[in-house]
């Protein structure tokens, strides 16, 4: 099995701050587009053959028996899901401990971008 982690960046703080700022309709946009856009990465990656494990806030998990993914692929699919309206980070791996390890990694090394379990000495290496 293959897994992927997908959050969204910053969408915490996008938060707080429609809390701090009293603004209502910043909050309920930030609801909306979150929601829209976690939904439509699911359905990106049903559509791949992943089987969804978790899809709430501003999450994704999913798992795929394929072992040929092509993740930079699926990543710039999420990416033009996401527009310009937000951003997410992702990590993959062989076990659900692994990809949220890669996807730490990713958040890490400024966010946006996918990491692969496999591969994390050699993100941390190129920064």
């Amino acid at each position: 099995m293959k897994y992927i982690t997908i959050d969204g960046d910053d969408v915490g703080q996008k938060i707080a701050s429609a809390y701090l700022h009293n603004d209502l309709l910043h909050l309920i946009n930030i609801n909306e587009v979150v929601k829209q856009k976690t939904d439509l990465i699911a359905e990106h990656l049903r559509s791949i053959n992943f089987v969804i494990i978790f899809c709430a806030a501003d999450g994704v998990a999913a798992y795929s028996a394929d072992d040929n993914i092509e993740w930079e692929n699926i990543f710039l699919a999420i990416k033009t899901i996401a527009s310009s309206e937000m951003s997410f980070s992702a990590g993959c791996g062989s076990s659900l401990r692994e990809a949220y390890v890669a996807l730490l990694s990713a958040k890490a090394s400024g966010k946006g971008c996918i990491h692969i379990y496999d591969n994390i000495d050699n993100y941390v290496s190129n920064n």
